[in-house]
């Protein structure tokens, strides 16, 4: 149909058409475009989609309710989800929210990542299972405050009071039953006035239709037929290929290498060195190798020489912190932390009874399934312009690259044009920027774009691990079989003088907190390795130590560890009066009492076969696990079933989060049984899967998992799970055959799996 067959249409369906005075002021009062009579007249909406079905320019017209909400005429409803999507669910539970609020029909919902832009979007980092809770209220705003302006857009039309109206499936609907949709109401919603913040109302949880149910991921389709695009998918005209190779031992600087033998393999475009700043979190010194493929740097890589100047290189010996450490067992650290009644009358008490352990665990990768990656484009502008730089960066954090790209190169971020990729896996690992950094410093050198790639073994000798680390406990009992005094030694890793991540003891927490004598002291070592967040830091291994040793407690007790547990936890109380990211005693009752029913706690379990029972508090999470195992004379160790009571509050989407639970499980357990990295000489021992294993589906446990979805803000889901799995499958190892578990991974005591 040609447009003036179009426009005569358009004319004869609005001459059909009575329009009264207040119609046409209407109309031609809130006009952004001629095709908002659609927006007030559906009658006409329906005569002009009809006449243009085939026409050369399409009728829909797209409105931008805020800066997470689009609304079309033809009634898609594009909700934008702007934090970093690394399997932990939120590109679809975020947008849930906003649905949620807005009164839309899911059906009718097409979720995009959204630029990075924070002065639209707020911000946009994701870790630390914080975005839900971070960002809660936040998406509850932008759906409520769209549905506010969708109702005073269908009072106007409908000529009837807003307090008549709501919003449900994509529509406002009056309470006759009469209706219009978003899609006829979106241009007129648009130019209606933004409701104040401190006026919205939210919906109680028992109208909830969306939040809490179980939806599929936004993009599982595109991930399981092969059409997601991760960082590592990323296609830009003219690209180039890179791969950069570092020293093995951490801070080593680059002297030479055999460039001119490189630079005549197939495919190589140019290698050179680079000269670093030193941080290993931006730039340390390599040799580069750009190409034409990945396959032909990768293969180019295999074949270099490089003479490396080792002085001020990492020393780290883990054969040597282990001896240092296992020689303080017993011992108190240099820094007292906790010192709180009297732990030492309390220990010489001979009608007490006093037990002491040490405990151990190592330094493990993240393992990420796609390695780190990112494509720059360094542009140097001309005369009298600026560079610019555009990046498609797979990272927890984009913006961090600011700072970086401020002081490596003097860009500013009105100069850098960033897309946010979504990440194959991090679990803390793609909060660092140094594979960003060493792509634009590659681009900039031969002034093109550049995909950089890293190999399984770069991902694995250049991580920033979860540290070890050792814990040597003492505790005390009384006649009563109460526990009355615990004391606690850390031994630590410190870089600079400061700790290294996931390596701060955490003094106050449970069950310090509970016990009037305690006594906490820290050692802290020096070390080189880089270390960093990894899932559930720093409670991914402390409560490997509390669980394991309050149940020891209570074995020396002769009590059953559930009433031994809850004795501790107390009366229902705070940690911190009213703060929801504090412990609350109530709730981890509630969840401890609720795993122990469900697995069926203090049943008679066969020979060889035992259950095991923790529980703890981390990311503002109460969650409690009972594990249950068999183990046979050869120290093969069957996990059969974890089940799981978690409390994080209202669930926004049940799928996603049945999906971390199960996933913190499995990688808690796969963690546990055999990964393990280990330096010798600064250099990291491990390579690839062959020698740094995970856990194969066919021993994976089945997870039983029960959410108390109390009243409480929604917190995060994607971390806490996995920090009480390790205690309660050493408790269950113990109650199958009496064997205690101290250390871990549980392939040094022998086990298999």
């Amino acid at each position: 149909m040609k447009q003036r067959d179009l426009i005569s249409s358009v004319e004869s369906a609005l001459g059909q058409l009575r329009l009264d005075r207040r119609s046409f002021l209407k109309i031609t009062g809130v006009a952004g475009g001629g095709f908002v009579i659609a927006s007030v007249c559906p009658t006409a909406l329906a005569a002009v989609s009809a006449a243009s079905e085939d026409a050369d320019e399409a009728l829909v017209v797209t409105s931008e309710l805020n800066a997470f909400i689009k609304v079309s005429s033809d009634g898609k409803i594009t909700i934008y989800s702007a934090n970093a999507e690394m399997g932990q669910g939120i590109k679809t539970a975020l947008p849930m929210i906003i649905a949620e609020e807005l009164g839309a029909r899911w059906e009718d919902v097409e979720v995009l990542q959204s630029p990075v832009d924070e002065s639209r979007f707020g911000r946009q980092g994701a870790g630390g299972s914080t975005t839900i809770p971070r960002t809660w209220n936040q998406m509850r705003r932008m759906g409520a405050s769209a549905r506010e302006m969708f109702i005073s857009a269908g009072a106007l039309v409908m000529e009837v009071s807003r307090e008549e109206l709501k919003t449900a499936d994509s529509k406002v609907t009056h309470g006759s039953g009469r209706y219009m949709t978003f899609g006829q109401l979106a241009t007129l919603a648009a130019k209606q006035e933004v409701p104040d913040p401190d006026t919205l109302t939210f919906k109680d949880r028992e109208d909830y239709t969306i939040i809490g149910t179980s939806i599929s991921g936004v993009d599982n389709l595109a991930i399981t037929t092969g059409l997601a695009l991760f960082g590592i998918d990323t296609r830009v005209p003219d690209m180039l290929y890179a791969a950069y190779h570092k020293c093995p031992a951490i801070g080593g600087r680059v002297n030479g290498a055999n460039l001119d033998e490189i630079r005549t393999m197939p495919g190589v475009v140019d290698a050179f060195l680079v000269k670093g700043n030193g941080n290993v979190r931006e730039l340390l010194d390599g040799v580069a190798i750009v190409g034409t493929t990945t396959y032909a740097v990768f293969n180019a890589k295999k074949n270099l020489e490089v003479d490396w100047d080792e002085s001020q290189a990492s020393k780290d010996s883990w054969t040597e912190i282990v001896s240092r450490a296992r020689s303080l067992a017993g011992s108190r650290g240099p820094d007292e932390v906790v010192d709180k009644g009297d732990v030492e009358k309390v220990f010489a008490d001979p009608d007490n009874t006093t037990l002491e352990a040490f405990y151990e665990y190592p330094f493990v990768a993240h393992l990420c399934m796609e390695p780190m990656n990112c494509t720059a484009h360094y542009r140097q502008g001309r005369a009298g312009e600026k560079d610019t730089l555009e990046l498609w960066v797979p990272s927890q954090s984009p913006t961090r690259i600011h700072a970086a790209a401020r002081s490596m190169f003097g860009l500013k971020p009105d100069q850098i044009t960033l897309h946010q990729m979504r990440l194959g896996g991090s679990f803390g690992r793609r909060t660092s920027s140094e594979y960003i950094c060493e792509a634009i410093e590659i681009s900039k050198r031969v002034n093109a774009p550049v995909k950089l790639t890293w190999t399984r073994e770069d991902d694995i000798h250049h991580d920033f691990f979860r540290v070890g680390g050792f814990q040597s406990v003492k505790g005390a009992v009384n006649s009563e079989g109460r526990l009355i005094a615990f004391e606690d030694h850390f031994i630590g890793m410190q870089t600079g003088g400061r700790a290294v991540s996931g390596s701060r003891f955490r003094a106050t927490e449970f069950p310090i907190e509970n016990i009037d004598n305690a006594y906490a002291s820290k050692t802290m070592f020096d070390i080189s390795t880089p270390c960093g967040p990894w899932r559930a830091p720093g409670s991914n291994t402390s409560a490997f130590v509390s669980q394991s040793f309050l149940a020891e407690m209570a074995h020396a007790a002769g009590r059953d560890y559930l009433e031994f547990l809850l004795e501790i936890v107390g009366e229902p109380r705070w940690f911190q009066e009213g703060n929801i990211r504090s412990l609350n005693t109530g709730r981890a009752a509630d969840v401890i009492r609720l795993a122990a029913e469900k697995a069926g706690w203090g049943r008679e379990m066969p020979n060889g076969s035992g259950l095991g029972l923790a529980f703890y508090f981390c990311h503002a999470a109460h969650i409690a696990e009972v594990a249950e195992v068999s183990v046979d004379a050869d120290k093969k160790l069957t996990v059969h079933k974890v089940t799981v009571a978690v409390d994080v509050g209202p669930i926004i989407n049940m799928s996603g989060a049945l999906s971390q639970v199960e996933g913190a499980v499995i990688d808690g357990l796969s963690t546990m049984m055999a990964q393990k990295i280990t330096m010798e000489n600064g250099r990291i021992e491990q390579s690839n899967f062959h020698d740094y294993q995970v856990l194969r589906i066919p021993d994976s446990p089945r997870v039983d998992i029960h959410f108390i979805q109390s009243d409480f803000s929604p917190t995060g889901l994607g971390e806490p799970a996995l920090p009480p799995l390790a205690p309660a499958v050493g408790n269950a190892i113990f109650a199958a055959t009496g064997h205690r578990v101290r250390k871990m991974p549980l392939s040094e005591e022998g086990y298999t799996i």
